[in-house]
């Protein structure tokens, strides 16, 4: 994986919009909360465009990302909102541009299609965490954790808080997953998701169990958990009774020798800790842990 360098003190942090249309007033106070970090924050001309439910046509929206990737003061690239319309853009991205500059991209819900690719694509190390509008949310726990991981050159170690152990074990492998309903949706797709060898950290956002079954299956019956070596769960918001939820997790990978570990921080709540994709770690049922093996950013 090729690793982004970190960010530093007065370094700019440039703004896109690969999804949907977002809250301006959420906007303004995710700006205020990275200024407050002390980074600079660029908003490039268009971001507030609309088309529709997008912000923008999918050549505007792709081009941004390509606009910031290839801007040499650009050191960090944050996605305004997730929302839907990152899978649309997923052939106007220039991946070579990005292969040749990485740089710290972040976002997370939709924008798991980016993440995934990017990472696959472009071996380059991806950040799951808040969007611009969720900073806005102004979660402290939220943003230190983003700082944290964007700034330490030591390895990271993300704790399952409200950690819910379904299946006992340890093991290690790259990180790799994000928002489940977006990447089923990659699913048939030049793009779709293979998590051999893998630990999958996955979460997701008012969808009914039965839904939630129905996505983890068709996964599964395409081949996209075959050999993955671990299975992390985050927050399932609005997604009906939690327990529904685990056994859901616990039947469809009931066949599956793997440690599964539920209750990280990691998704649609109040508080949405940021962690690398791309690079190992070791997921640990016992010190319910995610302990990456090396630093994400150089």
């Amino acid at each position: 994986m090729i690793k982004p360098p970190k960010l530093n003190p007065g370094d700019t942090i440039g703004v896109v919009a690969p999804a949907g249309l977002f809250d301006p007033e959420l906007f303004k106070k995710g700006v205020a909360v990275l200024e407050a970090l002390g980074y600079r924050v660029h908003l490039p001309e268009g971001l507030t465009t609309k088309d529709r439910f997008l912000a923008g046509p999918d050549q505007h929206r792709a081009g941004l990302i390509n606009q910031m990737f290839a801007d040499p003061e650009i050191k960090g690239i944050f996605c305004a909102r997730g929302g839907y319309g990152s899978l649309r853009i997923l052939d106007l991205i220039d991946y070579d541009l990005i292969h040749r500059n990485p740089k710290i991209f972040m976002g997370f819900s939709d924008i798991s299609a980016l993440l995934w690719v990017m990472a696959n694509q472009c071996g380059l190390t991806v950040f799951h965490g808040p969007v611009m509008t969720m900073l806005g949310m102004e979660n402290m726990e939220t943003a230190a954790c983003l700082q944290t991981a964007l700034t330490c050159t030591t390895p990271l170690e993300v704790p399952a808080a409200k950690g819910e152990v379904l299946r006992d074990g340890n093991c290690q492998g790259p990180v790799r997953g994000g928002n489940l309903a977006t990447l089923c949706h990659l699913v048939g797709t030049p793009y779709a998701p293979v998590f051999r060898d893998s630990i999958v950290v996955l979460e997701d956002v008012g969808e009914a169990p039965y839904k939630i079954d129905r996505m983890l299956c068709q996964m599964r019956m395409a081949g996209c958990f075959d050999g993955m070596a671990g299975l992390a769960l985050g927050t399932f918001s609005d997604c009906g009774d939690h327990e529904d939820v685990l056994d859901v997790v616990r039947d469809v990978f009931k066949d599956m020798d793997i440690p599964i570990l539920a209750g990280f921080n990691i998704g649609h709540a109040s508080i949405n800790l940021t962690f690398p994709m791309g690079i190992p770690a070791v997921l640990d049922t016992e010190k319910q842990t995610l302990s990456y093996m090396e630093a994400a950013v150089l």
